[in-house]
């Protein structure tokens, strides 16, 4: 069966597929597009996304999570190119075949045809490296309010002893906070002063005041490189000569599964479905194809 999301949008609603679907991907680093069994690209999407020598339970969880990813993007419809799904992780999400072993097969084929539903309908099905102890919603952590997503409520995270991800600390001149404020439609001839005006359920910087200038805190942590300007979870904010310390707890948007919390989980004996259900409340895990 193979996809047309322009015409049918067959995956709009979740319902049971007979045989699984064969789609369309936008292959990026080749710039082709390839037809596919659609856990043949799981695999890929697993592989490119954790650590293929974790625990097998969280391989699952983010096997689910991938499957529901992909089908909840492609209800929405074609992708830039034309296609169902893409290998751009600026459109999709990471992908990376050469990391497929036999864990990930295994963990795709255990969970086959599986995915996360609230209320009967996909749910987003977020996941980022580790909350920093706490996770957040999906307006503080994401600004996402396109639709309720009452299953993405904060939770105790699960400790990890992993140092990467627990607490960060990076400096910003003030350059790279005027260049950031210039990509959101900002022009400041000068930067004095970084101040957090309003904090989410979790804690997390949900707005930033920079001298009289107020930013969405996802918006601007993406602005200013999420790989150094880790969360928006921040314990402190020190001033210099030219710019300013920002520090924090965990690693990325803090919305849905962490991945170190759940290989937490993982280790002390907790399934794929356990994982999904703490971190997604209120959800049920279906079965679409055999």
């Amino acid at each position: 069966m193979s996809c047309n999301v322009a015409k049918k949008k067959p995956f709009v609603t979740p319902k049971a597929y007979k045989p699984e679907p064969t789609i369309t991907v936008y292959i990026a680093d080749k710039n082709k597009v390839e037809n596919m069994k659609i856990e043949d690209y799981i695999l890929g999407v697993v592989a490119g996304e954790v650590k293929n020598y974790w625990p097998q339970q969280v391989l699952e969880a983010q096997a689910i999570i991938a499957r529901t990813f992909t089908l909840k993007k492609m209800a929405g419809g074609k992708t830039v190119h034309g296609t169902d799904a893409s290998t751009d992780p600026k459109e999709f999400q990471a992908y990376n075949p050469s990391n497929i072993n036999e864990n990930i097969r295994k963990a795709v084929r255990a969970t086959r045809g599986e995915v996360i539903m609230y209320n009967n309908k996909y749910i987003n099905a977020y996941f980022h490296s580790y909350s920093g102890g706490r996770t957040a919603t999906a307006k503080e952590g994401l600004n996402f309010t396109k639709e309720p997503t009452p299953y993405l409520t904060v939770v105790k995270d699960y400790p990890t002893i992993e140092k990467s991800v627990l607490n960060w600390s990076n400096t910003f001149s003030k350059d790279e906070i005027k260049n950031a404020l210039k990509t959101l439609g900002y022009n400041v001839s000068d930067v004095r002063s970084i101040k957090i005006v309003k904090k989410g359920p979790s804690g997390r910087a949900e707005v930033f005041k920079i001298d009289d200038t107020l930013i969405g805190g996802p918006e601007l942590r993406l602005a200013l490189n999420p790989d150094k300007f880790r969360s928006t979870l921040i314990t402190d904010i020190k001033t210099t000569n030219n710019g300013f310390i920002i520090s924090g707890k965990g690693w990325g948007h803090g919305v849905g599964m962490s991945q170190w919390g759940a290989n937490t989980m993982a280790k002390r004996g907790f399934s794929a479905e356990d994982i999904i259900k703490y971190y997604f409340r209120g959800v049920t895990v279906k079965k679409l194809w055999k």
